[in-house]
């Protein structure tokens, strides 16, 4: 009997600051197959960190997914799509461009050029 594995992208909270991508390489590849493992450590105004989470994309079958997700101190669920994804998959023809140091974001598409053409 083949088990259906699906990729998922996966949002885990609450890790502690020293924890590394091996760590969380050996504590999920116990459910799937694990391809990426991104840790952020977001920081307050003098770089003290704040928060630490992880994006991990993982191969899994559902039950497994279940049985990942089920209890321990961590927060775990499937990750958000993300804004860029979103915008993507609603037009091919759109242009982002995002300049964050001079605090300008300019959302161009094939919608808003028929509108305004």
């Amino acid at each position: 009997m083949k088990v259906n594995r699906e990729t998922k992208r996966l949002y885990v909270g609450g890790l502690s600051q020293d924890i590394s991508e091996a760590d969380l390489q050996n504590q999920f590849s116990r459910f799937g197959d694990v391809s990426d493992v991104d840790i952020i450590t977001r920081k307050d105004d003098q770089g003290n960190p704040q928060k630490v989470f992880a994006y991990i994309n993982i191969s899994v079958a559902e039950a497994d997914l279940k049985k990942c997700k089920k209890g321990g101190t961590l927060q775990i669920q499937l990750a958000k799509e993300s804004f860029l994804h979103r915008i993507s998959q609603r037009t091919s023809s759109s242009v982002l461009t995002v300049n964050v140091k001079q605090r300008r974001h300019q959302l161009r598409s094939r919608a808003i050029q028929e509108r305004n053409g």
